[in-house]
């Protein structure tokens, strides 16, 4: 397919797509699929080899959010039945770090839920970052608490930050449609901040809301613009108790095309598989790893994801390997006079930006929350009625209800 030659010459220059070429890749068929997901493999091995990026979220603070999401499970008025509890103390969190960094993490994103952190939430974080590095001096630590105000995102940065995430969620023509308590304006603002600072960024969406092909690819092109050095690419999951939980319209194939076409649009970023794969991709999670790098191991912020363990058996098995703690992420180009992602040189980080230099957990509130099944609820369970094409997967959700902020052992 001449479409398909020419998007995989692109992402070896680095250069964009057209709009119409993005679009295109979005609108081929099912008998065209595997073409899709060879030709957009081809761009991640070149940039990224058969490296899986490992990310453990641990959530420091669950549910009353003020803000009106209408995809989160935390949200202002949600009546979707999760975990809330305020601040974990430094040691509880990192606590929760370690179970995910033992199971193979490289990253843990530090979530909590909320219109943006007030300075003491700063101090808090900060104190919970250094506990993990005195830890884990190796880890790579991403904070996700909203957005920011002027000088957080260095004190951020100070208290031994590598990256900040902040998702754009949806286009900007759309997003009053989606939140009304702040602005798209108001993402783009934070993730720039957190460039100004050095932090490397991280920014993603959420795929599944209702938004048209057009849509899609104005968020995806924005990010490119954006440049953040991660881009988590969530997939909604209807939660009860949320204003979107009747919205149903992804298949396993609609969500390889939707990431094919985000790593022909950003040949050269860590593109990260978040909330929604279990849900979604389903049995057919190995195949969108040719075209991500990374994933979330293990559960969510208010969902539950499938087993660690049949995390690394799935990435073994589909002939991949764990990214190692001494492996920088980023290609040369990006992570050049940072220090790179997993060396964390003097005046490093996790980003390229140059002078001026997602985690894929979500925010405000979150993305990925309300994402995933539990452990051995996806689609495996022997009393589960057989799966009808088309049909909403509810049986594949359910809330988490161990790891931080309970006495149960966490899945990682």
């Amino acid at each position: 397919m001449d479409l398909l030659n020419t998007l995989v010459d692109k992402g070896f220059r680095r250069e964009s797509p057209t709009r119409e070429e993005a679009l295109a890749v979005l609108a081929t068929s099912d008998d065209d699929l595997l073409d899709v997901v060879a030709a957009a493999g081809k761009v991640r091995r070149y940039w990224f080899g058969r490296r899986v990026k490992l990310n453990y979220l641990v959530n420091l603070k669950s549910g009353l959010c003020p803000e009106d999401c209408s995809y989160c499970s935390q949200r202002l008025g949600s009546k979707a039945e999760i975990l809330k509890y305020t601040w974990l103390k430094p040691d509880q969190a990192s606590q929760a770090a370690a179970a995910g960094v033992a199971g193979g993490a490289k990253r843990v994103c530090l979530v909590a839920s909320g219109r943006g952190p007030t300075d003491r939430d700063v101090d808090r974080v900060s104190d919970t970052i250094k506990a993990i590095k005195e830890q884990h001096e190796a880890v790579e630590v991403c904070a996700c608490l909203g957005l920011l105000s002027d000088g957080q995102a260095e004190r951020l940065r100070e208290a031994g930050a590598d990256a900040y995430n902040h998702n754009l969620n949806t286009s900007e023509a759309t997003y009053g449609d989606i939140t009304t308590t702040h602005t798209y304006a108001d993402r783009v603002d934070t993730v720039n901040k957190a460039h100004a600072a050095g932090l490397s960024a991280c920014s993603g969406l959420i795929a599944g809301m209702g938004e048209s092909d057009e849509d899609l690819v104005d968020v995806v092109f924005s990010l490119r613009e954006l440049d953040p050095d991660s881009v988590p690419v969530n997939f909604l999951i209807p939660m009860e108790g949320t204003p979107l939980a009747k919205e149903w319209h992804l298949t396993p194939q609609r969500c390889l095309r939707i990431l094919a076409m985000t790593r022909f649009v950003c040949p050269d970023v860590e593109v990260r598989i978040a909330g929604g794969r279990e849900v979604h991709l389903r049995t057919m999670q190995p195949l969108a790893l040719h075209l991500a790098n990374s994933i979330f191991l293990g559960d969510y912020l208010t969902s539950e994801g499938q087993a660690g363990r049949a995390d690394l058996e799935m990435i073994a098995d589909a002939g991949f390997e764990v990214e190692g703690a001494g492996e920088v992420t980023l290609p040369e180009h990006r992570a050049a006079g940072r220090g790179g992602c997993g060396s964390h040189k003097e005046g490093g980080g996790c980003g390229s930006h140059g002078e001026s230099g997602a985690c894929g957990s979500p925010h405000e509130g979150g993305s990925v929350c309300g994402s995933v099944p539990a452990e051995g609820n996806c689609g495996s369970a022997a009393s589960a009625e057989p799966a009808v094409a088309g049909e909403p997967r509810t049986d594949l959700v359910a809330v988490r209800r161990r790891g931080a902020g309970t006495d149960l052992a966490p899945n990682a």
